[in-house]
């Protein structure tokens, strides 16, 4: 992310023409838009891609359906790679072994020359003597690529919840919930997705999803969390943000699928005078506030810088500004305890003696 440069506003890229020049087409648009992953130095989301051309002048907002069908369609014929584009981790296996390149002794050695830097890997209790404890999550992947790297430096948890979290994604974030305000912490969810009618209710539905899991128990006997104490901030998108930062606009409110629905026939746009939801509240404030249209959370992607500003501001309204003094200074009473525990035992003289001991039988086997 902090690679992403600027790119220029005339990329020289078209979409592919059909008929006996699509192949042509297709494969001088699969090496542009490969050069132009090169220069972003990110991996996005299909539809982060259509953002991100949307903003160099490459296509409309009208053409992002088919942008991603030619991303999509450049990944399946080996065009593009295949993982160029992030998908959900959801989607991934789990449980796959990959042999190790070094032979046994370098392996052991890797692990000896970690032992004299324990200390950059041992995590301590970071929220021990901190006023507040934050997790996030995020609409979509690429807010997640985003913001992962600011939520680390402050070790807040963050995980993408595709509109509503699965149940055990819930029951796990709120598990640490209810840890943190037993030890006295005050607990903080942020969250930040699409600007439309229910991602501006986003808030409620939350706080009404962690009260359905008040009664679970886990397995190890822990009870459920009580979230009527828990803060849940919406920092964005918001109206000025998007403004400001001049991010697009989606001229509809479909809410799901583009056609009807094949067993009810009614519309799948709020903004339809048939859709049922139409004349509630929420929706009627919302059209008269914005009109028929919305932003979806991928279009930060167009603006890296301003989206990492806008993810710490929202930790930093909780941590404070020194929130990163503080956790450094953990680190350093780790790195001196560890060193003066390693000089005191002699310990340091040990591992590098054994290191230099596989250093020179691995030369004697060459």
């Amino acid at each position: 992310m902090n690679g992403m440069r600027e790119l220029p506003s005339s990329l020289g890229l078209v979409l592919p023409r059909r008929g006996r020049f699509r192949e042509f087409d297709l494969r001088k648009f699969a090496a542009k838009i490969t050069e132009i992953g090169n220069q972003v130095g990110l991996k996005l989301s299909s539809r982060g891609w259509c953002y991100q051309l949307e903003g160099f002048g490459v296509i409309t907002k009208a053409q992002f359906d088919q942008a991603e069908r030619l991303i999509n369609e450049c990944r399946k014929k080996g065009l593009i790679p295949i993982d160029f584009v992030t998908e959900e981790e959801a989607r991934a296996f789990s449980g796959i072994e990959i042999p190790e390149l070094e032979t046994p002794q370098q392996y052991l050695k890797q692990y000896l020359q970690a032992a004299l830097r324990a200390e950059e890997h041992y995590t301590p209790d970071w929220w021990d003597g901190e006023e507040y404890y934050i997790q996030m999550v995020v609409e979509k992947i690429d807010l997640k690529n985003f913001f992962e790297p600011v939520c680390k430096q402050y070790h807040v948890p963050v995980a993408t919840s595709r509109g509503w979290a699965s149940i055990l994604q819930r029951a796990e974030y709120a598990r640490r919930f209810k840890q943190a305000e037993e030890r006295g912490l005050k607990c903080v969810l942020l969250y930040c997705g699409d600007h439309d009618p229910d991602g501006l209710r986003i808030s409620e539905f939350l706080r009404s999803n962690l009260e359905e899991l008040s009664e679970i128990t886990w397995s190890d006997g822990l009870s459920g969390y009580d979230p009527s104490t828990l803060k849940i901030d919406r920092f964005g998108l918001n109206f000025d943000f998007i403004q400001a930062n001049k991010l697009t606009w989606i001229d509809n409110l479909y809410t799901g699928a583009k056609q009807p629905c094949p067993i009810c026939h009614l519309p799948k746009r709020l903004d339809d005078p048939h859709h049922p939801n139409f004349r509630l509240q929420y929706v009627q404030e919302y059209l008269k506030m914005y009109r028929a249209r919305k932003c979806e959370a991928n279009a930060l992607v167009v603006r890296p810088k301003e989206s990492q500003d806008l993810c710490r501001q929202a930790i930093e309204r909780y941590l404070g500004p020194h929130a990163l003094g503080r956790f450094e200074s953990r680190r350093q009473r780790i790195r001196r305890t560890l060193l003066a525990f390693r000089k005191h035992t002699g310990l340091d003289k040990v591992l590098n003696g054994a290191i230099r001991i596989i250093e020179k039988e691995g030369s004697l086997g060459e």
